[in-house]
């Protein structure tokens, strides 16, 4: 199947769930930071992904993260849902609901502690593309699923007219080239650390956690490459170095993306849920040292930071918990 068009976006942010201090979804907060990040020059958002929590959203509020999201946007960014289930059942449902509240794409990530066989994985695959008419990305990130997407699984899912796209958080440059020469499917780096490498060998965009905090510098990047300019494009990356390394490296991403977003004022609580919790002291001394090596990042601007570890500090227990169903 060849694909003429990129129907996702290119700079993609991993959206965080902004929360109260007990918990709870912050919808005004989610509204701003949708708008803020568009703004700044991001052409898509994927809600309720990893870096969304969605392991602990539940389903309501996973259709309503896309339904505000398509209000925000109006058309100025694609809006995909992340996620989806380890139970293909409720993968299918979750999917046929987003796709009704507006979602203009779906991300499907590898189901997680079942470990399945390449079997299974092409088979939830392909029966919860089936389900939709929605363009899919297919999210391959072993490290958190346990299994990974192997090479010839990637051919037989690209055949799908469905499957458009993967994300890719494995690092695996030989693969991802190999993928790019054998398929037509649209490559999205998954990893903060490696968007102009990915860029630079063919991926078509990212879909980044540090974005929440700074899209501006990646909307650089990839305009840059998309005019041949690797020049800017490397400049841009390497301003970007010690905020990517203090938002990726210290304490899951979701969590550090809302200890910076806080502190920079942009979001009401760095709360996230549990079994997450906030930086320890430590670590949130080192996240703040590395901060203090951003300089010259668009958006990214700390001589106003306000950190506040108390606030960040343990995680919240919401009212109504996620279900499987």
């Amino acid at each position: 199947m060849t694909h003429t068009s990129n129907p996702f976006g290119q700079v993609l942010v991993a959206l965080v769930t902004p929360m109260t201090a007990d918990g709870e979804v912050d919808w005004p907060a989610v509204e701003k930071h949708i708008d803020d990040v568009i703004t700044a020059g991001a052409d898509g958002i994927v809600v309720t992904g990893t870096t969304g929590e969605t392991s602990t959203l539940t389903d309501a509020e996973k259709l309503k993260l896309v339904e505000v999201g398509k209000s925000v946007s109006s058309g100025r960014a694609k809006i995909i849902t992340g996620g989806g289930s380890n139970e293909t059942a409720h993968a299918i449902e979750l999917y046929r609901a987003s796709e009704k509240a507006g979602a203009d794409g779906i991300m499907i990530v590898t189901p997680y502690y079942n470990k399945p066989t390449q079997a299974g994985i092409l088979t939830h695959f392909r029966l919860v593309a089936d389900a939709t008419d929605l363009p899919v990305i297919l999210y391959d990130i072993p490290g958190r699923t346990g299994v990974p997407i192997k090479y010839e699984t990637i051919l037989r899912l690209a055949k799908h007219p469905n499957i458009l796209a993967i994300k890719d958080a494995k690092g695996d440059f030989s693969e991802v080239s190999r993928v790019l020469n054998q398929t037509d499917l649209l490559y999205f780096s998954g990893d903060d650390a490696n968007v102009l490498p990915h860029l630079s060998i063919g991926a078509s965009g990212l879909i980044g956690v540090t974005a929440n905090i700074a899209p501006a510098p990646y909307r650089t990047i990839v305009d840059a490459v998309n005019r041949g300019d690797l020049a800017s494009a490397t400049a841009a990356h390497k301003k970007l170095e010690p905020l990517v390394r203090a938002v990726m490296t210290h304490v899951p991403g979701t969590v550090s993306a809302k200890y910076i977003l806080h502190g920079l004022g942009r979001i009401s609580s760095p709360r996230v849920r549990l079994p997450l919790v906030g930086p320890e002291e430590w670590e949130a001394a080192i996240i703040e040292d590395e901060l203090s090596l951003v300089k010259d990042v668009e958006g990214a601007d700390f001589s106003n930071f306000r950190p506040d570890r108390n606030a960040a500090a343990g995680g919240a227990l919401p009212k109504v918990h996620g279900t499987t169903r």
